[in-house]
């Protein structure tokens, strides 16, 4: 029982979140497994990634190395996207209904409008080329706000910005579980226009193309509003893309300069390019606000129950 509690003691607050959040997931398997059609494959994923977690966690705690504290810092960038992918296979087995009618009537009842359609009006190529691109660099946000923090030695800003950009993920997916939604680009406008209706110039096919990849949504697909993912409510781009931009000003790091200007044009290309409704944007703030709140205070508790270094912001 001693040696149980010092490896738990021994995890950093990120590590703790994703151990949390990964059993979250097996139990979700477990209950749902008549219905989920992957879910022993799943439980096992989980269980391994715990285990590389725990396991760097003790390599580090034995004998640290930097390949090792680079393995705990970086870890996280595939993580995301595979927990990501991990939702394609829960979401819609657990929560069969969607609820893109509900989103639609609460933008109507607040604009007097469907926003992507009125947004139409103004679309343009270069807008188009610019905001696409914009909405591509998404992923690249945390990393780029985490190596600079790392260049410059700010190890316990570094610790912080990880931990709470992967809760902040992680409650974004709980909010997929309770709103599944595909988007306008599927109930306001017929998707396979979408090329032809939002046409850019040199990299807005390509990256549309990745975008679409990253959802499960290929080429030639005759009925893919059955096989997107369930990724609307909140906006996982905005409620991220605002949280990056909050942590570089905050911060005071210059990739500021970049990241929000990039951030902005990003958020309005969530809408313009029809992935979302305006009401996501709104879901992306409360969850915004969830996981600064919750995350700066589960930070500092678990710090202080191991005795690190807690977090003040500069």
């Amino acid at each position: 029982m001693k040696k149980l509690k010092q490896i738990i003691l021994n995890l950093s607050p990120t590590d703790l979140i994703v151990v949390v959040f990964y059993s979250f997931l097996i139990v979700l398997n477990i209950i749902f497994h008549n219905r989920i059609s992957a879910s022993f494959t799943l439980i096992l994923y989980n269980f391994l990634f715990i285990t590389l977690v725990v396991t760097l966690a003790q390599l580090d705690k034995i004998k640290s190395t930097t390949f090792i504290q680079q393995m705990r810092w970086w870890y996280v960038a595939p993580l995301i996207f595979l927990t990501f992918k991990e939702m394609y296979f829960l979401v819609r087995p657990i929560h069969h209904v969607d609820y893109d009618d509900i989103l639609i009537a609460i933008d109507r009842f607040t604009f007097g409008c469907d926003p992507t359609i009125e947004l139409y009006k103004i679309a343009n190529p270069f807008l188009t080329e610019i905001l696409q691109v914009a909405y591509g660099t998404f992923f690249i946000l945390p990393i780029i706000l985490g190596v600079d923090l790392m260049l410059k030695k700010r190890f316990t800003d570094l610790n912080f910005s990880l931990f709470v950009v992967v809760l902040g993920f992680f409650l974004s997916y709980i909010g997929y579980l309770l709103v599944p939604a595909v988007g306008p680009r599927f109930t306001l406008h017929d998707f396979h226009l979408t090329d032809a209706e939002l046409p850019g110039l040199v990299l807005t096919d390509i990256v549309r193309f990745i975008v679409n990849s990253g959802e499960s949504i290929f080429e030639g697909m005759q009925n893919p509003i059955e096989l997107v993912q369930r990724d609307v409510f909140p906006s996982g781009h905005a409620q991220m893309t605002m949280l990056i931009m909050y942590l570089s000003v905050k911060l005071k790091t210059k990739t500021r300069y970049f990241l929000i200007p990039d951030g902005i044009l990003l958020i309005i290309g969530t809408v313009y390019l029809r992935y979302h409704y305006v009401i996501d944007l709104f879901g992306a703030v409360v969850f915004l606000m969830i996981t600064l709140w919750l995350g700066r205070r589960l930070y500092n508790r678990w710090m202080g129950i191991t005795g690190g270094e807690k977090f003040e912001y500069p």
